[in-house]
């Protein structure tokens, strides 16, 4: 047994078990991962792939059982191999962060900043996608840490850690209606205009569609987007109301804009951080996390990745 075999097995899942595929991934010959999971196979006394003459077109009940075995020694190895790293350069290398648009523009700026003064080092891999795709990034190993509002907290494979919580502001140009009205922003004032907001799975966009439905509403979302700064475009070229991601909104920097807090309209959202469980994390990995959201010491993460502090 070697990990080219490991190897073999595992990216011939992850391709859906087009080895064309798997052999570019591993840049090697279609034959040869062939022979490398017959040859496991031969080992272990068990057929791990169902074929179809000569393609494999899925998992026998045995493979079902022996993928989390292959992905745990896998991961198992990257840790090793990071271990060694962690003792012989402790202030340099890779880190590989994957977050949101949002959380890219508005959050993670400050963090990144105080972190590069203090490990100059280390070299810094940015990576943006959709929830969905910041959690795939940290399961593929492509990313070491995952920042996002959505979906972190429902992968059983990844440690997922509360950082801060936010609410949503409604952006309007300067002379708009609903700055003249009377009274609190309530959700049947902000219903009767065009609404501009995040796409589905974004950034508190569920939120925001409980909100109205609890209400008997159904407003018109006329265009929708993944990050704040397209919103707000289109909310100064008089095509509806934005909203927002509080954080998104800078009076400063957006002076052709005003913000209504919607805080008591939607409900409070919660930004996680995560890591791959069973990871093996560098120091440095540690102190970006702590400087990104200070509550998240090493202690505290450690103790998460052990299991012994549930998620919030």
């Amino acid at each position: 047994m070697n990990f080219q075999q490991l190897r073999s097995v595992r990216e011939t899942v992850r391709c859906g078990f087009n080895l064309t595929e798997v052999a570019g991934a591993l840049h090697t010959s279609q034959p040869g991962i062939s022979r490398q999971i017959r040859e496991l196979e031969d080992e272990l006394g068990l057929q791990i792939f169902v074929r179809a003459g000569k393609r494999l077109t899925g998992l026998t009940p045995p493979g079902e059982a022996v993928l989390p075995i292959v992905e745990r020694l896998l991961l198992d190895a990257e840790n090793l191999r990071r271990a060694g790293a962690e003792f012989s350069a402790q202030t340099s290398g890779p880190l590989a962060i994957a977050a949101t648009h949002s959380q890219a523009r508005y959050a993670l700026p400050a963090a990144v900043r105080d972190f590069r003064q203090l490990y100059p080092q280390v070299t810094l891999n940015l990576h943006q996608g959709s929830p969905k795709q910041v959690a795939e990034m940290l399961l593929s190993g492509e990313a070491d840490i995952g920042v996002a509002t959505e979906a972190l907290a429902h992968y059983e494979q990844l440690v997922a850690l509360p950082c801060y919580r936010w609410t949503h502001s409604v952006v309007v140009p300067p002379d708009h209606d609903l700055l003249r009205q009377d009274g609190p922003l309530t959700l049947h004032k902000l219903a009767r205009f065009p609404i501009i907001t995040y796409d589905e799975g974004y950034t508190g966009r569920r939120h925001i569609d409980e909100a109205f439905a609890r209400v008997g509403l159904r407003p018109s979302v006329v265009l929708t987007a993944m990050d704040a700064d397209v919103i707000k475009t289109y909310v100064e070229l008089g095509m509806g109301v934005g909203i927002v991601a509080s954080i998104a909104f800078d009076a400063e920097r957006d002076r052709t804009l005003r913000a209504l807090d919607a805080g008591a309209l939607f409900e409070v959202n919660l930004t996680r951080l995560a890591i791959r469980r069973g990871t093996w994390l560098r120091g440095y990995v540690f102190a970006f996390i702590e400087a990104f959201a200070p509550t998240l010491t090493r202690a505290a993460v450690e103790r998460a990745l052990q299991g012994d502090v549930a998620d919030a």
